[in-house]
Parts: C-alpha cells; sequence; structure tokens
C-alpha cells in the first residue's frame, strides 16, 4: 500500500525553524503572499496565449515548500483576496474579471499547489535536489491541471489550444522553475543545519 498525502509523516519545513507561534505565522503568510506578488511583477506575453509567463510559479513553490501545507495555502489565498481590491495580479490586473478569466484557474491553482507542496515537504522532499524537483514539478502540474479547463471553458478555445497554449509552452519554463526551487531550498536547509553545528 502507497502512503497518501494525508498519511505521510509530519517533519518540519523552514518556517519551523524561526521561533514562535501565531505571530510568526501571520506574519510568513503575509511573507508568501507578497511573494506571489512580486513574482506577478514578472509577466512575459507569448502570443497568441492569454496566459504570460510570470514569476508567480516559481514563488508559489518557494512558499509551498518554505511555510508548508497550511501556511503555504494560506498565502496563495491571501494572494488572491489581495487581487480583488489591488493590482497585484500579473500585469497589475485586478478583481473578480481576473478569476473568471482565461487566467483564473491558474490563480485558484495556486492554492491547490502550495498545499501540495508544502505537504511533500512535510514529508522531507525539501531536503534533496533530486526529491525537491519531483515534487515541484507536481505542484506545478496541479497549477496547469485547474487552469488549462479553465481557460478552455473561458475563452471557447479547443481542448488542443487550450493544452498548447495553457500547458505546451510553458513547459520549459516550469522546469526551470522547478530546477530553481530544487537548489534553493535544499541549499537554505543546507545553511540551517550548518548554523546548528556547535
Amino acid at each position: 500500500m502507497t502512503a497518501t498525502t494525508a498519511t505521510l509523516p509530519r517533519h518540519p519545513v523552514l518556517a519551523d525553524v524561526l521561533p514562535g507561534t501565531r505571530t510568526r505565522d501571520a506574519v510568513l503568510v503575509c511573507a508568501g503572499a507578497l511573494l506571489t506578488v512580486l513574482g506577478a511583477q514578472i509577466s512575459i506575453h507569448i502570443p497568441p496565449s492569454p496566459v504570460p509567463v510570470t514569476g508567480q510559479t516559481l514563488a508559489v513553490v518557494i512558499a509551498g515548500a518554505a511555510l508548508g501545507a497550511k501556511r503555504g495555502a494560506a498565502s496563495q489565498v491571501l494572494y488572491l483576496v489581495l487581487g480583488l481590491m489591488l493590482p497585484v495580479y500579473a500585469d497589475g490586473e485586478q478583481g473578480f474579471d481576473v478569476i473568471w478569466g482565461a487566467t483564473g484557474g491558474y490563480l485558484v491553482g495556486f492554492v491547490v499547489a502550495a498545499w501540495l507542496i508544502g505537504r511533500l515537504a512535510e514529508a522531507g522532499a525539501d531536503r534533496k535536489p533530486l526529491v525537491a524537483f519531483a515534487a515541484f514539478c507536481l505542484g506545478q502540474l496541479a497549477i496547469f491541471g485547474i487552469g488549462v479547463p479553465w481557460l478552455k471553458v473561458s475563452t471557447g478555445m479547443e481542448w488542443g489550444d487550450a493544452i498548447h497554449y495553457g500547458f505546451a509552452i510553458f513547459i520549459v519554463g516550469g522546469i526551470i522553475k522547478a530546477i530553481v526551487g530544487a537548489v534553493a531550498v535544499p541549499a537554505a536547509w543546507r545553511g540551517v543545519q550548518a548554523l546548528d553545528r556547535p
């Protein structure tokens, strides 16, 4: 029998290294949302796709791995809520129209991906680069798994076009982001372990 994410053991994540409880968690959730806001400022359009390449998915990977499932998902919920009132989505957009539009599924997918990556990190998947890379790719697939059908429905695209313009053209970028995360997060753990040594 294989373990599910619900039955995986709970290991500390990077956020747990910091002292504190509720105040720390609130600050970290805000920091995760802010990281996603910053990632949204990197936005590159690849016509005719209505979905831009952004730094958001890297932010989701880092937030999920560093904060764990609940805090990581909460940071992305906070990002979504902020975007309803402030121009923090990609290209300075805001409001419910973005959520209901072509890119809305990806934004909702951020919450799912952050939770999934966070849960895998809680199982220790963020400690070694290769395992972290696989976990981060899986998290990004969750984003596309919600984003592509949402794109198809919101735009009326054919499935082939939705898969091409909503997923296929982002594969290389997604792999690069997973590599960056898989280098950065285990490196952060090595730094923490080095500080703990006498």
